[in-house]
This record gives C-alpha cells, structure tokens and sequence, in this order.
C-alpha cells in the first residue's frame, strides 16, 4: 500500500502527453492516468502535434509521452528518432495493435536510438500494464557540462611512470549468491602531483597510440599482485583481475615475467585472473590461443571483457579458453526495467552457463539490478551500488563494513 501511494504521489508531479489516433482509446488511457493520480495531461490527436508539443511548445514540461506506434502524420518511430537527435530526457510509452514479437523489436530499436522507453503495450492498454511501467519511472539526472580533464603525451606519462606516480585502485567482486567479496579488479590511477587523480582518458592514449602500453600494464601487475600479498596476510584473500592489452599478453617474454612476479610475492597463479577485451581474444590465430591455453593449464583465470560490445563469433567464442564472461555494462544498467535489455542480459548468462564459464555482470547501479541478476541467476556483479574503484589503503575498511551490513 505504501508503494502505491508513493507512486501515485509522485506521478502528481509529473505532466504527460498523450498522443492517440482513436480518441476513444485516448479517453480510457487518459482516466487510467488519472485514476493513478496523474493530474497533469495534454492530449493530442496526430504525430505533428506531438512532435511539436515535444520540440517546442513543451520540450521542457513534458515527462512522460504516451504515443500510438501507428500515429498519424508522425508515427511513434520517428517520433522516437526526433527524441533521440534532441537528446531529450521525455520517457515514452509506445501502445500497439500489433503482435507482442514486434513490438519488442520496437523496444530494441528504442535502445539503439538511445531513447528512454518505459516499454510497449499491445492495445487494449489496461490500468495495470501502464501502472506496471510507469513504477519504473525515474526522474532523468540532470547532464552536467562535462568538464575535459587533461590529457598527456608520451613524454609526461613516460616521467611519471618513472616517479612511480600510477597506482592500482580496486573495485569489489561479490558473488550475487552470497553476496560475499570474493575478488578486486585493479585499474590503472595517475595520481597527478597537480591534478590529483586522474583516470584513464588522461594518459592512455598515450601508452597506446607510442606503443608502450606493456609498461603500464606490467606497472599495474606489480603493483597489483603487491597489494593482493598484502590483502592475503591480513587474511582477506581475494583474487584479482587485471586488465591487459593483448600485446602485453603475447610478448614472448610474458610466460616467464609472470611467473617470477608471482615467485616474487608468494602468490598462487589461481588467484589472478587476466582481463581482455572480447575484439581481441576472437581470433583464429593458433599461437595467441596457445598462449591462452597454456596460461589457464598454469591455473590462471582468463575473462572476456565488455562481452556483447565486439560482435562475437560464437564459434570463435567456444574456442577460447576463458573462464569468465563479462558482461558489458550498457547491458546491465536497466535491464531489470526494459525488456530488451533484460532478454540481451539473460541470453548472455545463458551462454556463459552453457560454456560451464562464470558470468560477472558490470555496471551494477541499484539494487533492483542486483535482484534482478540473482534472479537470473549470475555468479559475479560489479559496480557502484557495491563500490566505486578505490585505493589500496581502503579497501580492508569498506571490506569490514560490507561484511558487517552482509
């Protein structure tokens, strides 16, 4: 009862057009609405009202725009397509006469314009289905100018690499099932004598585009396997995962550099788990898989990394030896509310299953993700509603804290 009244209470402050061809159709979806609690409603008859009424006249009142996929002058397919060339935070709902298989080609295309569709409804629409998708509401955050950060050459980065200034921060790994911490993703930090800490988009385009970027990564995994011997001793041991380039990866000298680092720390090859990215590791070159395959008989793990970002193979992708699938967080966020997202998100943990390989899901922003993801069934969620990256030094503090609310 206390969630329907908190619903009802905030679509009282919501303004809503709704855009319908029949108006009979419109008059039962309008006293739907307002049986809801909505109180704030325009009602147009064809595509060019709406269109205008979203352009113009109400580009900044207009919350929520209900419109007939078959409307007329404008239909609700380049009314989503105007949506999306504008930016526009409007979240829509698109009503149908057609079958339910295509309507969710309609969601799908929703995601690829990059537009905020609440979801479909096959007509009739009841009361319940549109109150089943306007509870996934959310006020749009507000986009703030985003401010470039600065961004190094070679010889800046090369200076700091040598002043020792790039450092590991760390981000959880918890197993969904217990929701235990079970491991830590290292990324790369340059913390700036005056910038403070800086990410990625500041320095590694250098590292890359010079071809250096090995010196990075083995800075990283120094450090990294450093920090996990220490976190071992306090007795929190966790595995580590660690980005590398596919360069690094394939340098001859590899084999041999990763075992006298683990000699080095007294660290078991089974606690660290290489990371590369899914366009790389799709390859049908025999040597790199041999590479691959010869680090998972040492008891290395090996992930897939922004899976469903590279157009994967699937032949390609049985082939390769990885143990964990990593799904790509545009997949994640949201998923529990769009129906498309939620069927690309499920097919991705099936086939990880399928493959006997353990899924990890990135991008975990609330908790109706994380439910929804136990629900499906992943092993491994990451992201913000766990922790944001954080330096070696924290992570035993917030470790104790989550184990305590756990």
């Amino acid at each position: 009862m206390e969630n329907v009244e908190h619903a009802a209470a905030q679509l009282e402050h919501l303004h809503f057009l709704v855009a319908m061809n029949d108006a009979v159709e419109a008059r039962a979806v309008i006293a739907a609405l307002q049986q809801s609690g909505v109180t704030a409603l325009t009602d147009v008859r064809d595509g060019h009202m709406a269109l205008r009424w979203l352009q113009e006249t109400g580009a900044d009142q207009i919350d929520v725009a209900i419109v007939d996929l078959d409307l007329a002058g404008v239909d609700a397919l380049e009314l989503m397509r105007a949506l999306a060339a504008a930016e526009s935070r409007v979240q829509l709902i698109v009503l149908g006469a057609l079958a339910s298989n295509v309507m969710f080609s309609v969601e799908t295309l929703a995601q690829a314009y990059g537009v905020d569709l609440l979801g479909t409804v096959v007509k009739p629409a009841t009361g319940a289905r549109l109150q089943a998708l306007l509870a996934n509401y959310a006020a749009p955050v507000e986009r703030a100018a985003r401010v470039a950060g600065p961004v190094f050459g070679l010889a800046d980065v090369a200076l700091a690499l040598k002043a020792r200034q790039f450092e590991p921060f760390f981000q959880p790994k918890i197993a969904l099932a217990t929701g235990q911490v079970t491991g830590l993703e290292a990324f790369a930090r340059w913390r700036h004598p005056a910038h403070g800490v800086l990410g990625p988009d500041s320095f590694i385009d250098a590292f890359e585009t010079n071809q250096r970027i090995g010196f990075l990564d083995w800075s990283m995994i120094e450090q990294s396997v450093a920090r996990c011997r220490q976190f071992h001793d306090l007795g929190k041991p966790v595995t580590l995962s660690i980005n590398i380039a596919p360069e690094t990866l394939a340098h001859p000298a590899f084999i041999d550099q990763i075992k006298a680092c683990l000699a080095r720390h007294q660290m078991l090859p089974d606690y660290l788990t290489f990371e590369l990215p899914e366009s790389s590791v799709l390859t049908r070159d025999p040597a790199f898989i041999e590479r691959l395959v010869r680090l998972r008989m040492m008891g290395f793990g090996l992930a897939i990394d922004d899976y469903g970002t590279g157009r994967s193979n699937l032949q390609l992708l049985a082939q390769v030896p990885f143990s964990e699938l990593k799904i790509d967080r545009s997949f994640v966020d949201g998923a529990s509310k769009k129906r498309a997202l939620g069927t690309v998100l499920a097919s991705c943990l099936t086939l990880a299953k399928s493959l006997d390989r353990m899924s990890v899901a990135v991008g975990v922003e609330t908790r109706q993700d994380w439910d929804f993801l136990q629900k499906l069934g992943c092993t491994y969620a990451q992201g913000f509603y766990i922790a944001n990256p954080m330096a070696a030094d924290a992570f035993p503090g917030w470790l104790e804290d989550w184990e305590q609310f756990f």
